[in-house]
């Protein structure tokens, strides 16, 4: 396992981290996602990350039992609010109110006394930035969180909620959670310019657009019985990737990777590594054969040749 430091910090995490969006807590039972997290840690990652709206905090109930058994001080565990949680109108957003009492649920439902990483998981247009930028820098000072990020948030909005953290000696930001893969390469106009200035690190989610970029998925076939998009709940995700074009272009993922000696997982996972703003991919894993391949991307070093045909496949 490779580690890598996150953004501008001194903290450092695996280049692979597990993510429990639509597994741990939700397709995986209490049973496997225990196995899972612990093999994952077996094999050196550190990085786990989940979110208090995650299947209503169940997310957050399972990854808290999983990593019950496992040394406390190894692990980054990283969680995120802003989504609505109920239907009162202040559970939700990024008010002081809600961050505040958001990060107790979530600690309580984590069964641990901090977490790693604390993150806003969209910009919140209804409350001022100041007060969302004082309410994680208290959270920091008072010990629920060590560092805090962000997630999705456009180049402009990382740019000042850093320079207003400096303003007032506030704990800034360390970390952005964008959408990135082959598919999608928005964050590379400006968002990591951006961060890289500012001083945050990239955690990349949906690294494989939804397993799109496995290969698994046929142009002009039915989805495999039991893929995401054959689930009802997972099948609104991955559908935006299952276009004719996006299919043929995942194919030549497959024999671009076959040339080299790699699988499209592989090959998929190691381009977004290549990026030195990544500090790590977020993957999710149904199994243990899963992880470990999705983990193997880390021995991958993507030639300059193969950069450079995956820039014509998936141009930016």
């Amino acid at each position: 396992m490779q580690y890598r430091p996150l953004g501008s910090s001194g903290l450092k995490v695996s280049a692979v981290g597990l993510g429990s969006w639509l597994t741990i807590g939700k397709a995986v039972d209490d049973h496997g996602s225990a196995l899972l997290v612990r093999r994952a840690f077996d094999a050196g990652v550190t990085l786990f990350d989940t979110a208090d709206v995650y299947n209503m905090g169940e997310g957050e109930r399972a990854l808290g039992r999983a990593i019950a058994e496992l040394p406390r001080d190894r692990l980054v565990v990283a969680t995120k609010c802003y989504f609505p949680m109920s239907d009162d109108p202040n559970d939700r957003g990024l008010s002081r109110k809600h961050i505040h009492q958001s990060i107790r649920r979530s600690l309580a439902r984590l069964g641990t006394d901090y977490v790693d990483l604390y993150q806003c998981h969209r910009y919140d247009d209804d409350t001022p930035l100041v007060e969302t930028a004082q309410a994680m820098h208290d959270l920091v000072v008072q010990g629920h969180a060590l560092y805090w990020g962000v997630s999705m948030w456009p180049a402009e909005r990382i740019a000042e909620v850093t320079a207003l953290c400096r303003q007032h000696g506030w704990h800034q930001p360390v970390s952005n959670q964008p959408l990135y893969n082959l598919f999608r390469r928005d964050i590379e106009a400006a968002v990591v310019l951006t961060s890289k200035r500012c001083g945050l690190g990239q955690l990349v989610y949906s690294p494989l657009a939804q397993g799109v970029l496995t290969g698994k998925y046929l142009p002009g076939k039915a989805p495999p019985a039991g893929s995401r998009a054959t689930d009802a709940d997972g099948k609104k995700f991955v559908e935006r990737y299952l276009g004719d074009e996006h299919l043929q272009k995942a194919a030549k993922l497959v024999a671009l990777a076959e040339r080299f000696s790699v699988t499209a997982t592989q090959l998929a996972l190691a381009w977004c590594l290549r990026e030195p703003n990544v500090a790590a991919v977020l993957v999710g894993a149904r199994d243990e054969q899963q992880l470990l391949h999705n983990l193997s991307a880390v021995d991958v070093t993507v030639p300059a040749e193969c950069l450079a045909e995956l820039d014509t496949i998936f141009p930016a």
